[in-house]
């Protein structure tokens, strides 16, 4: 087959949403009859995922000569001259745009060379999401579903509202349809996935919560798990807790988005919610479902932070009972509030943010430890290596069939990841 004719090459960088969207754009793109080309799908969220999206465009660009080469996604929507003046890209598209089936009817081969360079609108002038109908990705145990895109606050530190637009929901037929069709393909577990995921409902008539939707999605389908991506805790509604407490196939794990545990510097990063707040929520949350894992996302650096107030953050481990962090080193996005603020020694924030993931490894170890001896629910995700409702990574002697739930008592573990057998 020659380069003209293979299936377009696609690279994804950033969140499981960038994820998600690669799948609509592959079958956008075949639908289009596009063939020989190689699409980056970019994250804007720090300087550093820009440089890396660069690097990537240039092997990409040696790897396949001649190649037309698109670049998509919140970096190229939010400094989209940063990709035209690269010699390697032929065509920069935004985050409304790579959406679209008569985009990629533009850049099939007879067109290619017709279509503007640059596509790339206002996002804030977006006031839809379309529920893209995708069969789910990754493997055939778990499916991700779009529910909602864009972002209505604006955190000092972060550029993905002006990559991905203010929010807007899918509307919960459709997300209940796209469920219903996936459950009936065989999926044991979806996952909701969005930029802001508890904004979920706001722009929809009535102003449903997130908790609605879940309710919803329990109650119209029969599928067996169902999980939820990051949330702000601040915005989880009472339903979302009531479902917490009461549906058991709701999985007991939350990614949090807290971001520090200092009060000075959640305030300073426009966050909407104080360090009392993220405990309070923890204890209420682990209350009413005694089982529930946190994961977290926390940034180590942030400008004008101190010792103390890092200690704020590191305590904040133990006090909240986080298990599975992300850390982020702090650093500055061009056009954000915080890139003005006086700046952390670049050691400082390496040095904290090595103490923060000392602090998830401890975390992790502690927790994993605790299931030991426990029987759980797997979800397989190949052969040998599966997921308890928790998320933690489960390793099995035998092969298992990928895609079921099986019952499974842990019996040890290694590293990050518990060992099983079968029941």
């Amino acid at each position: 087959m020659t380069a003209e004719n293979k299936a377009p090459v696609f690279s994804t960088f950033g969140c499981r949403l960038n994820a998600y969207e690669t799948e609509a754009m592959k079958d956008l793109a075949a639908n289009a009859g596009l063939r020989g080309a190689v699409v980056v799908n970019t994250c804007a969220v720090t300087a550093e995922a820009v440089r890396k999206a660069r690097k990537e465009i240039r092997r990409l660009a040696r790897a396949n000569p001649g190649a037309p080469l698109i670049v998509t996604g919140c970096a190229a929507q939010t400094e989209p001259e940063t990709f035209s003046s690269m010699a390697e890209v032929t065509h920069v598209i935004g985050n409304t745009e790579k959406m679209q089936a008569e985009t990629w009817r533009g850049l099939a081969p007879d067109l290619i060379g017709q279509t503007e360079q640059v596509q790339v609108d206002d996002i804030m002038s977006v006031t839809e999401t379309a529920g893209h109908l995708i069969d789910g990705f990754g493997s055939r145990a778990r499916a991700y579903v779009q529910v909602q895109n864009g972002c209505d606050h604006r955190c000092t530190f972060c550029i993905i509202p002006y990559g991905r637009g203010n929010s807007r929901s899918v509307p919960a037929g459709v997300v209940v349809d796209q469920i219903a069709r996936l459950v009936d393909k065989g999926y044991n577990e979806v996952v909701l996935t969005g930029v802001d995921l508890t904004s979920w409902g706001a722009d929809l008539p009535g102003e449903p919560r997130l908790g609605d939707l879940v309710r919803r999605i329990l109650k119209l389908t029969s599928v067996p798990r169902l999980r939820i991506s990051s949330i702000d805790s601040i915005e989880a509604d009472p339903a979302l807790m009531e479902a917490i407490a009461t549906e058991p196939r709701l999985m007991p794990h939350l990614h949090l988005s807290l971001q520090a545990g200092d009060d000075l510097i959640l305030k300073r990063m426009k966050r909407r919610h104080l360090r009392d707040d993220a405990i309070a929520f923890c204890e209420e949350a682990r209350r009413l479902r005694p089982d529930i894992v946190f994961g977290a996302d926390i940034i180590a650096g942030f400008p004008t932070e101190t010792e103390a107030m890092f200690d704020n953050s590191l305590r904040l481990v133990e006090e909240c009972g986080l298990t599975w962090l992300h850390v982020f080193p702090y650093s500055p996005r061009a056009g954000t509030p915080a890139a003005r603020m006086p700046a952390v020694d670049g050691a400082a924030i390496r040095d904290r943010a090595a103490r923060l993931r000392a602090a998830g490894e401890a975390a992790v170890s502690r927790h994993l430890a605790e299931e030991i001896g426990a029987t759980r629910d797997i979800l397989m995700e190949s052969p040998r290596l599966g997921r308890t409702p928790g998320f933690a990574e489960v390793g099995f002697d035998a092969d298992q069939p990928t895609g079921a739930v099986l019952r499974a008592r842990i019996t040890g573990a290694s590293g990050a990841t518990l060992a099983a057998r079968p029941v």
